[in-house]
């Protein structure tokens, strides 16, 4: 098992600078640029602008500048203070960064060279902030509503399921059936108006927008917004599941041993029947992680989402590069973790 996490992890490696790299070039190949304004600046403005941030180089060389040479890394003032700090260097007068010894700090240069010394670079739209310290705000409220929303999506999904193929072809089963159809075809930016204009203006139940450093009041709409499809496919994934194995040779040996049937659903049908619901979780959780970047806008949420949907308007290239970064490695990450739990529920699966 070891062995095959660690394959799996080297081989995500490439699959990331791909991502990388289609996100780079399809960001800087959009029309506009991040300092485009309705008044156009004066041309030796802009040219020290770009200057700065180094998109005055050819693209090539923005992306991976192997001839960088010394570091002339440039954020604001909180921002080069830690990334100093962290690597034990001095900065000059003229911007330039020193090591202990006083020998000039040499580096990788570009955008990807940066990114393997661990920096994301700087906002081009948040000033003295780097994008890592955005990501370090707006992700804990991003990953909470969204771990939230597929944690109560399984609960609710499985005993939906359950309760549907328990009473397979009659009306509980029809009537489970017919909602969770209702909630795969209706996306989660309608239903979220809806919920809104019910429970938050009409009876005042509940408040329409705000964090509040996560109370549950501000929480319940959307996190209820961003499980109800996730409940109707996790329903549906469960209900199947255990159809199939309920009509198992084991599960029937199981009832003529005389077991009752509360123990032969949880401890010998709802094992198997999980199957194909792992499967499906592991890209579901990012998924519904980065599907909260629209509740995020509709209840005004302090999350990545403001971000991410800020500054690709904006044009802020590194911004959006580091949220879609982000995203990928949960996606790659929870897929992972999803083939593992798998192979640890089937013991015929091995991973050699």
């Amino acid at each position: 098992m070891l062995r095959y996490i660690v394959r799996r992890l080297l081989g995500s490696i490439p699959t990331l600078l791909i991502i990388i790299a289609m996100t780079f070039f399809m960001m800087r190949l959009a029309p506009g640029g991040p300092f485009d304004q309705e008044r156009r600046l004066p041309p030796e403005i802009e040219k020290n602008i770009k200057a700065a941030y180094d998109l005055d180089k050819p693209l090539l060389r923005q992306f991976l500048d192997i001839d960088a040479g010394v570091c002339s890394i440039r954020f604001g003032a909180t921002a080069t203070l830690e990334w100093m700090r962290t690597r034990g260097l001095t900065q000059t007068p003229e911007g330039k960064f020193l090591e202990a010894s006083g020998r000039e700090a040499r580096c990788l240069g570009g955008y990807l060279g940066k990114l393997l010394q661990g920096d994301f670079g700087p906002s081009f739209k948040y000033k003295d902030f780097t994008v890592a310290e955005l990501i370090a705000d707006g992700a804990p409220v991003s990953l909470r509503l969204g771990s939230t929303a597929i944690l109560l999506a399984t609960v609710i999904g499985m005993l939906l399921g359950t309760f549907a193929a328990l009473r397979q072809n009659r009306w509980p089963d029809y009537s489970t059936m017919t909602l969770a159809m209702l909630g795969i075809t209706i996306p989660s930016f309608v239903m979220a108006p809806i919920l809104t204009l019910i429970l938050g203006v009409y009876l005042g139940w509940l408040p329409v927008a705000g964090w509040e450093d996560g109370a549950l009041r501000n929480m319940i709409l959307p996190v209820v917004g961003l499980a109800l499809p996730q409940i109707a496919v996790i329903s549906r994934l469960t209900r199947g599941g255990m159809i199939e194995v309920l009509r198992s040779n084991y599960v029937r040996t199981a009832r003529a041993k005389g077991l009752p049937e509360r123990l032969v659903i949880t401890r010998h049908a709802l094992r198997s029947a999980l199957l194909p619901l792992v499967s499906y979780l592991g890209p579901a959780t990012a998924g519904i992680v980065t599907g909260s970047l629209v509740m995020e806008q509709i209840y005004g949420l302090p999350g990545i989402g403001r971000y991410f949907i800020n500054g690709a308007l904006q044009r802020d290239y590194t911004l959006v590069m580091g949220v879609v970064i982000l995203y990928a490695t949960l996606v790659i990450m929870l897929n992972l973790v999803a083939d593992v739990i798998y192979g640890l529920l089937d013991p015929k699966v091995r991973y050699d």
